[in-house]
């Protein structure tokens, strides 16, 4: 079984930045690539940005350049920030493996972007 805790939400302007965390519970985690995930108002959960065993990152269009994925595997944890938000960036934020574990999907934890 698996735990993925996510923290670091909150309300945030336009332009502003935010820190995301999640705290894995798993042994061997930095044998993981790790994904962020984001579900926006009526839309469906999408995968963002994913960072392999070994530290190699990718991300989609819409974030390339303004947000960094990041893990540190002592703490199993993974890290989103996020800079030069935008009102499309309002969504939940999700971690899981990459590809995903369906049934261990954490609470999430909700991004407001609002001037």
């Amino acid at each position: 079984q698996v735990q993925f805790v996510e923290s670091g939400g909150g309300l945030v302007q336009p332009g502003g930045s935010l820190r995301l965390f999640c705290v894995v519970s798993r042994r061997l985690f930095s044998i993981y690539a790790m994904g962020w995930y984001r579900q926006a108002p009526g839309k469906q959960r999408e995968l963002i940005t994913t960072i392999s065993n070994d530290g190699r990152t990718n991300y989609v269009d819409s974030v390339n350049g303004r947000f960094t994925i990041s893990r540190d595997n002592a703490k199993n944890t993974v890290y989103l920030q996020m800079d030069f938000v935008k009102l499309e960036d309002t969504a939940v934020y999700y971690c899981n493996v990459h590809p995903p574990l369906q049934e261990y999907w954490g609470q999430g934890t909700q991004v407001t972007v609002a001037s």
